[in-house]
């Protein structure tokens, strides 16, 4: 059980329809814990997650593509604006990509959105991924917040399906199901899953009997594409660290202390070198 702060009385549970700047800027007053702040707590001290909550980060040029096919596939995100020129590298151009990024809009090139249209027609293409991401079946990017033992959450919905079931259309570099352990453990999508359940459980707006389901795709071709959900040892390490960040959360705001690593007087070699030299 998480230690219980108080919860601010003019917020209001439930399910909204905001912009994803508003939403990650977290409109809760005095503060809530989102699903990636779950996981950063659960693999970084308190005083790095402090720091990371009050210093956003600016958005990385890696992972536009994926957001841009996010736009693309669930027809909700920012605009991408195509900037037609050869070179990026002159400073007119330059200028301009800045421009369209300070807008928060997506700036893409002619081979970028030509990519994008490979990857949705790939994925289209693929008929578990088409029946669960079907245009007609949910609805796209909503925001949930609730309170949880004094504790307010949000998550923020890739598709609410409207039989109730959630669905995260997520790109990779591997959908291999042979690097897929990797891939979950490595991003927390085990975290996520569990954390985006408990959102759809407290608002009663999933199917229990409905399993969370993700959709990766590659971003390389041909662009693969799985669908996938995590096995129940996976699910019950992802609901014990989102238990251990959300009481981590509580206790540090009520002391609003935010410590930082914890003092270690001695330190071990990786296993691995131990099992060398056993």
């Amino acid at each position: 059980m998480t230690a219980t702060v108080e919860a601010p009385k003019e917020v209001q549970p439930g399910l909204y329809n905001i912009s994803a700047d508003l939403y990650h800027s977290d409109p809760i007053p005095g503060g809530s814990l989102s699903s990636t702040g779950a996981r950063k707590l659960a693999t970084e001290c308190p005083a790095k997650f402090k720091y990371w909550s009050e210093h956003p980060e600016p958005v990385k040029k890696d992972f536009e593509l994926g957001t841009a096919a996010h736009t693309r596939v669930l027809g909700d995100g920012p605009e991408l604006v195509l900037v037609d020129a050869e070179k990026w590298t002159t400073n007119a151009v330059k200028a301009e990509v800045a421009a369209i990024r300070a807008e928060g809009k997506i700036p893409m090139k002619r081979s970028q959105l030509e990519q994008l249209d490979a990857m949705v027609a790939a994925l289209w293409a693929d008929p578990e991924a088409a029946r669960f991401l079907d245009p007609d079946s949910g609805i796209a990017e909503q925001s949930a917040f609730w309170e949880d033992h004094g504790i307010w959450r949000r998550a923020r919905f890739d598709w609410l399906r409207h039989d109730g079931q959630i669905v995260d259309y997520k790109t990779t570099k591997s959908a291999n199901p042979v690097d897929l352990p990797k891939v979950i453990h490595d991003w927390g999508y085990h975290q996520q899953q569990e954390y985006y359940l408990d959102a759809g459980v407290a608002l009663d707006l999933i199917d229990p009997e409905r399993p969370f389901q993700f959709v990766l795709q590659e971003k390389e071709p041909p662009y693969l594409v799985v669908v996938t959900t995590c096995d129940p040892v996976a699910r019950s390490i992802g609901r014990h660290l989102n238990d251990r960040a959300l009481n981590t959360y509580a206790l540090c705001r009520e002391s609003g202390e935010w410590p930082g690593y914890l003092e270690s007087p001695f330190t071990s070699l990786p296993s691995w070198v131990e099992r060398q030299y056993a």
